[in-house]
């Protein structure tokens, strides 16, 4: 699995928990630490951890695993680590305090593919509505 469909693997497992806010950032020229970053937004601690759980599933039935997973337990962060793909998945109020996309504004914002862009556009009008 390369790193693009390991993208689109963990934005649809994502997509299913309802996950919102959601952007693909292309990193792989500004660090080493991965190629994409997905950062996503959860409506509780609860569905923070559903969809990290929602992801971990996915990508193990793809046969992609985490080298490491953290924030679970407190699920403000959860950070799931694929080596090549580094998955944020944060709690409103953390995304805003912490503000990784202008943190890294040099990454270029990947769009998505349809059906996932509508999705993704239609789980945002719906948090801000």
């Amino acid at each position: 699995m390369d790193s693009l469909q390991k993208v689109l693997a963990a934005v649809e497992a994502a997509l299913e928990k309802k996950a919102y806010d959601l952007t693909v950032l292309e990193v792989e020229h500004l660090s080493s630490i991965a190629d994409y970053f997905i950062i996503a937004t959860g409506r509780s601690d609860v569905q923070v951890q559903a969809i990290a759980h929602g992801i971990e599933e996915r990508m193990d039935r793809e046969a992609a695993h985490p080298s490491s997973i953290e924030g679970l337990h407190r699920a403000h962060w959860v950070v799931l680590d694929y080596d090549d793909l580094v998955v944020h998945v944060f709690l409103a109020a953390t995304r805003e305090f912490y503000r990784l996309e202008r943190t890294w504004t040099d990454a270029q914002e990947i769009p998505l593919p349809e059906p996932l862009h509508s999705q993704v556009r239609d789980l945002q009008l719906r948090a801000s509505g």
